[in-house]
């Protein structure tokens, strides 16, 4: 009996995990839950990590893919409804690449004529500072954490592990170079150069970007771009963000960048899943919120070898 139950609880797990993989694939809905097509401002929601590809994600693990943020960003550029775009921001960062390819969409939706304004909630660091800086204003919450302006990457060094395990490797490799940041040798000086121009470069690259979207001088920029974290309310103060508000107040700017009249209409431009569809139409009957969203947590954040993020 007890190995029936056991079997069933299995079963149980791996048909839920299943399910879970199969809801939380980010498939887009084409009804979206408030402002319809002809809305004048789209909300872009960019939570989690910052990662290339595709956003995704279960319970706590949310990230925000690059790929998934541009369809939306191109989706408001192609749509000539939508007058402006608010960028709902909770990330403490992520790669660098994934955030400098948003950046890079952002651009063209301005480009094209469209108004981007940046709501940083509760916090919008590193990356997500970066992507902020693309936009047309910068909107902060009072107690937001923003700031982290560097790139951080990081190799791990397991040799006093693999000896305790009796673990030995054997590397065959085509150059010099091509096992840099392995966890089973030292890093040798040439290589920890070179890994610091890598850094140094997308440093620059970071700096470069604070620099023109804020209209600052660049070693004011390095004054402030040393790693360090800031309150909404500081960043105002330094000059990193425009004004503090709540996302209502950025919408309205958003309205009056690109010269809506009146009351703007919003409409939700994020992906929207089974998962989504079920419970939001069970949380507007009155049963019960489902909260889908947790914020990582800032601080330690686990990297994959030799990523640079920022």
């Amino acid at each position: 009996m007890k190995r029936k139950i056991v079997a069933g609880l299995i079963i149980g797990v791996v048909m839920l995990s299943l399910f879970a993989a199969a809801v939380f694939k980010e498939e887009p809905v084409l009804n979206r839950a408030a402002g319809g097509a002809d809305a004048d401002i789209g909300i872009v929601d960019i939570t989690g990590v910052i990662t290339t590809g595709g956003s995704g994600g279960f319970g706590g693990d949310v990230s925000a893919g690059s790929q998934t943020v541009i369809s939306q960003l191109q989706e408001a550029r192609e749509n000539p409804n939508i007058k402006a775009v608010v960028l709902h921001i909770n990330s403490p960062g992520g790669s660098a690449a994934g955030s400098l390819e948003i950046g890079s969409e952002i651009k063209r939706l301005r480009q094209s004529g469209k108004k981007v304004v940046a709501y940083m909630g509760d916090i919008a660091a590193s990356g997500a500072y970066w992507i902020s800086c693309e936009t047309d204003s910068i909107v902060a919450n009072p107690a937001t954490i923003t700031g982290s302006i560097g790139v951080i990457m990081q190799t791990m060094d397991l040799q006093g592990l693999y000896d305790k395990l009796g673990i030995d490797t054997n590397v065959y490799k085509s150059g010099p170079h091509k096992d840099m940041g392995s966890a089973s040798r030292d890093v040798t000086e040439e290589e920890r150069a070179i890994f610091q121009s890598m850094i140094d470069d997308i440093y620059q690259q970071f700096v470069t970007v604070v620099a023109n979207g804020r209209n600052m001088d660049v070693e004011r920029v390095k004054e402030l771009a040393d790693g360090r974290i800031y309150t909404g309310r500081q960043a105002l103060e330094l000059g990193l963000v425009d004004e503090l508000g709540d996302m209502h107040r950025a919408i309205q700017i958003a309205a009056e960048l690109a010269g809506v009249d009146g009351e703007p209409s919003v409409v939700d431009l994020s992906p929207r899943t089974v998962w989504d569809e079920l419970f939001g139409q069970l949380s507007a009957g009155g049963k019960f919120q489902l909260y889908r969203f947790k914020l990582p947590y800032f601080g330690l954040l686990l990297l994959p070898e030799k990523e640079a993020v920022f």
